[in-house]
């Protein structure tokens, strides 16, 4: 068994070889060769970095994809139409989503700077000479606002069964009185 162990050499990670540049030049380099002027995709790049530089670490497509979206954010290079390429020099700097901001104008230098408004609606003036917070008082009839509560109906001890005006009524509308058929009279 040590026999074994000593032919076979030790487990070692994959590592890129040490003559790569990094990768953001690698980039560079082939948007430069390839020398496009609507761009290179990310195929076309990483054919031309794999013919310029051969042997490349396993997670090459990866590191790739990794590198061009920093440097895409970062404004190393502009992407459009899914091609990547080196922004214009003369070109003016995009700009966000949103209105812009309104342009400040300067200060004098003797003035002083106040503290922002706070948001929202600002609170109605005091008066100076009322010497405490009172309620104005209510101008109406005395009633409180809105529908009055419903009053609990009472039992009575001896209920009536007819009344002067007739017996008591039930709920709903009342049936449809028939009308017996009259028969022609003859003459």
């Amino acid at each position: 068994m040590a026999a074994e162990e000593s032919n076979s050499p030790p487990l070692q990670p994959p590592t890129a070889p040490s003559s790569l540049p990094q990768y953001p030049e690698m980039i560079l380099a082939a948007i430069e060769a390839l020398n496009d002027k609507d761009g290179s995709n990310k195929s076309s790049i990483s054919k031309q970095i794999e013919v310029e530089y051969g042997e490349l670490p396993a997670a090459h497509t990866t590191l790739l994809a990794h590198h061009l979206n920093k440097m895409k954010q970062s404004g190393q290079l502009v992407m459009v139409k899914n091609n990547y390429m080196r922004p214009d020099p003369n070109a003016p700097p995009r700009r966000g989503r949103g209105r812009p901001p309104k342009p400040k104008a300067p200060l004098p230098p003797d003035a002083a700077l106040s503290p922002p408004r706070p948001r929202g609606r600002p609170p109605k003036p005091r008066d100076p000479l009322s010497p405490h917070e009172t309620k104005p008082p209510s101008v109406g009839s005395g009633r409180p606002r809105g529908r009055p509560p419903k009053k609990a109906k009472t039992i009575s001890a001896a209920p009536t069964a007819t009344s002067p005006t007739g017996p008591s009524r039930g709920r709903g509308r009342p049936p449809k009185v028939k009308t017996p058929a009259v028969a022609p009279v003859e003459c």
